[in-house]
């Protein structure tokens, strides 16, 4: 990696959130406390320090950078009050918009106006364009999918996905780019042999399944702030829950269309609340409403380390999962009461422009998450297995 220095980068980072880092001396309590802090991974001195002596690339390329889950105790234990958890969550939103190439991100991470501008007029926009090409408000069993014909938002969701594509891809390459030359990985050394080949696969089963959908060391390893929290109310649960119902939603959407594909079943046909993709939407949009909405009391009652402090950006991702939700089961409703009620059609329009801008708010967000954390734990992964070799 580059070692020059960027003497402006404490300054800069101040502007993601980290206020108080410049009070840490090293004194290694942070390390010395953090639950996923190892042989190959020294939990947050080690990033702070770089932060203070001006090495952007190395800091912004760390896995560790995306591997915490910002569980608090680093912060308790500091004896000089420097937050490290918050320090660990600005070094994410910097280098969010690091690998973001508009500015997109900065602009919605560093001013926060901005930031509810951009996605009020993201909605209005999304919103005059399918009012302009609507169809009629009809009575038949299809009706809220004659208002906004399904081929319009089958190409305009098309159309996002590919934008989205583009900038995540962008994104997601730049970081294992730069993360594979600072743990000198290469393409060789990934495929060369059966053994390397197998090193390859259990990282990836790692980073996907044990990690990014089982949230093993979420679970097992980062500490709630405070331990008499009931289950339902775990953080670990809580980001499992609102991580399963979206990917739950994505799934029961795909295979919905699908059905239409084949001609199995139409989008928007009334079927029972037990037909595979119903029962599976609706049980995944029940997690997601869940997990969304206790995350948005604990950041209102700043309950938790990782709750204490709130951008606008954080506020706006939940509040746009949880209109797509809530919008959602609204439209639910209206599909079984015949004939489609008036309003069904108005919510349905807000509940498309609103999920077409969530898609495409991914890589400019605190959802960039789910593009650069299964980065982050395929090379820690992939560093056990060596060093488990």
């Amino acid at each position: 990696m580059s070692s020059v220095a960027n003497l402006d980068l404490m300054s800069d980072l101040r502007k993601f959130g980290a206020t108080e880092v410049n009070a840490c001396f090293s004194c290694g309590n942070c390390t010395a406390t953090c639950p996923l802090a190892d042989n190959d991974a020294a939990f947050p001195r080690r990033f702070i320090r770089l932060a203070q002596v001006g090495l952007e690339d190395e800091l912004v390329a760390s896995k560790e950078l995306w591997t915490c889950y910002q569980c608090g105790l680093c912060t308790t234990k500091c004896p000089t009050e420097a937050d490290p958890a918050e320090f660990m969550a600005t070094a994410r939103r910097y280098a969010i918009q690091r690998y973001d190439k508009t500015g997109l991100a900065r602009l919605m991470y560093t001013k926060p106006w901005a930031a509810v501008v951009v996605a009020v007029i993201g909605v209005v926009l999304f919103g005059l364009f399918f009012v302009s090409l609507r169809g009629t408000q009809s009575v038949t069993e299809l009706a809220l999918f004659d208002f906004i014909p399904y081929p319009v938002i089958h190409t305009t969701g098309i159309v996002v996905m590919v934008v989205l594509a583009v900038f995540a891809l962008i994104g997601a390459v730049s970081l294992a780019r730069d993360m594979a030359k600072k743990e000198g990985v290469t393409w060789t050394s990934l495929w060369a042999d059966k053994e390397s080949r197998g090193r390859t696969g259990k990282a990836l089963w790692y980073a996907v399944g044990i990690e990014s959908i089982g949230q093993k060391r979420f679970r097992e390893d980062c500490a709630d702030d405070d331990p008499v929290d009931p289950l339902h109310r775990r953080r670990w649960l809580i980001h499992a829950l609102t991580l399963w119902g979206f990917l739950g939603l994505f799934v029961a959407t795909a295979l919905d269309y699908g059905l239409d594909v084949v001609g199995i079943k139409p989008t928007g046909t009334l079927v029972p609340l037990y037909y595979p993709t119903r029962l599976l939407g609706t049980v995944a949009g029940l997690a997601l409403m869940y997990g969304v909405t206790w995350f948005m009391i604990n950041r209102y009652r700043h309950h938790g380390t990782a709750a204490k402090e709130s951008k606008a950006s954080d506020w706006l991702f939940l509040i746009l999962l949880w209109l797509t939700g809530f919008t959602g089961f609204v439209i639910e409703v209206a599909l079984y009461v015949p004939p489609a009620p008036a309003w069904g059609y108005w919510v349905f329009l807000i509940h498309v422009a609103i999920a077409m801008e969530l898609l495409l708010f991914v890589p400019f967000t605190k959802f960039a998450h789910v593009m650069y954390r299964p980065i982050a734990l395929f090379f820690y992964g992939l560093a056990k297995e060596k060093s488990a070799a």
